[in-house]
């Protein structure tokens, strides 16, 4: 037996084996933190995969089949104009209301396509973090000067983050514009405006089907009252323009929208269902073909199967830590609430650095920053929590890794967390 090949494997056994067998089980904190867990990964299946996730993967296969890698040098490469490329990255978020996992598919798909490091740096921090509608209900809820400083703050973030990724990989990032540069130049077989509103109508999907702010009134709270009519009208348009634009046989497609049109005539209170059928006839609708359209759905399917396993093991993880909003997992709520009481730079730190790793879907995190303000959280504490939380997330930093590697994973982290905490400590200091 070799045991200098043979003592890693021993020794993962062994550990594994003494946290099995010393697994604090009967401890009521140990079994609530268990059941945090399983509640936190169950909701996060019922609310985000299906209507979050699911088309998110699929605009990420489009972006991979249907955008020209041109279109995305163009306006995100290596050697894009910078103001362009920051500009279309850093306000990104003001259409997309997604939250820290549901960018990831995107971010994964103009990687993929050749964005270059810092862009897509800048898109993957402002698409959860300037979500409109999040900034008017903070400024709402929890008052004016703090929705203005998250607005600006985010969106000086994503710039300066993105240039901060570009300066410190610029080695690497002047090699792949210079191989990017060598690259014949592939222009889309549909002209611009054709793809403009093909990808508009899956973000009008995704941006309605998963809506919110539907309490206390105004345009906000009628456009969550017809949020499925709007889902509906744009997923009809997306077929209409898969039957003429895309080459998709007529009757296949009609055929493929009947069931979702008849659940959503005869279960009116449960649009999920004609969601979900829709996802499965359009599935069945494209895996089948071998054009250019089989392979939309290919490269959709596999940004599902490097990146669905490892959100739902982050979330996993974050509920047994954290728990879910308003429970507790393994660490206590009071260590939270204790810890971020003044404006210092710990307390700005540890806020920084528990929203980073804690899971908030979207909009949830201005409840939780109401509350933690109630019982006595400081105002800078709590804008760096704003600023760190929704962009960054468990789950979002194990598939930022599987991407982009763990250097630049912990570097980009560690930007989006001393920002943050600088932030909170200057906002805490003058307001």
């Amino acid at each position: 037996m070799d045991w200098q090949r043979e003592w890693k494997p021993l020794a993962l056994i062994v550990v594994v084996f003494l946290a099995v067998y010393h697994l604090p089980v009967g401890i009521p904190r140990f079994d609530n933190a268990i059941q945090e867990a399983l509640e936190l990964v169950r909701w996060y299946a019922r609310e985000h995969v299906l209507l979050c996730l699911i088309p998110a993967f699929f605009i990420a296969g489009a972006i991979a089949v249907f955008v020209s890698q041109a279109s995305v040098l163009k306006y995100l490469g290596a050697g894009a104009n910078k103001v362009l490329a920051y500009g279309v990255a850093s306000v990104s978020g003001t259409v997309l209301a997604v939250c820290s996992c549901t960018v990831l598919p995107l971010f994964a798909g103009i990687y993929r396509m050749g964005a270059g490091l810092g862009p897509a740096a800048a898109f993957l921090y402002a698409g959860p973090a300037i979500n409109v509608l999040a900034i008017v209900l903070t400024a709402r809820v929890l008052g004016a000067e703090m929705g203005i400083a998250r607005a600006v703050a985010a969106i000086a973030f994503s710039v300066v983050i993105g240039l901060a990724m570009h300066w410190i990989y610029r080695k690497e990032e002047r090699e792949k514009q210079l191989a990017q540069a060598a690259q014949p130049q592939e222009e889309s077989s549909r002209p611009l405006w054709q793809n403009a509103l093909f990808f508009g109508a899956m973000i009008g999907i995704l941006v309605f089907a998963n809506w919110g702010g539907g309490e206390g009134g105004g345009f906000w709270s009628l456009v969550a009252v017809y949020r499925w009519w709007l889902t509906g009208l744009f997923a009809l348009l997306l077929g209409i323009m898969l039957m003429f634009w895309f080459g998709l046989p007529k009757g296949q497609v009609l055929l493929a929208g009947a069931p979702p049109l008849l659940l959503a005539l005869f279960f009116p209170g449960q649009p999920t269902l004609a969601f979900i059928a829709g996802v499965i006839g359009l599935s069945l609708l494209l895996s089948r073909r071998e054009d250019e359209n089989g392979t939309w759905f290919k490269e959709s399917w596999d940004f599902a199967k490097q990146i669905l396993p490892l959100l739902l093991l982050g979330v996993l993880v974050a509920g047994l830590l954290l728990g879910r909003p308003g429970q507790e997992g393994l660490i206590p709520s009071e260590w939270v609430s204790r810890a971020v009481g003044a404006n210092s730079l710990g307390a700005n730190f540890f806020a920084s650095l528990v929203g980073a790793f804690m899971y908030f879907a979207t909009l949830t995190e201005i409840p939780i920053l109401q509350g933690l303000i109630g019982n006595g959280m400081h105002k800078g504490p709590a804008l760096a929590l704003l600023l760190a939380g929704p962009a960054l997330s468990l789950p979002n930093m194990l598939v930022i890794r599987s991407l982009i590697g763990t250097q630049k994973t912990v570097i980009f982290v560690t930007l989006v967390v001393v920002m943050a905490t600088i932030s909170g400590l200057l906002y805490g200091t003058f307001f």
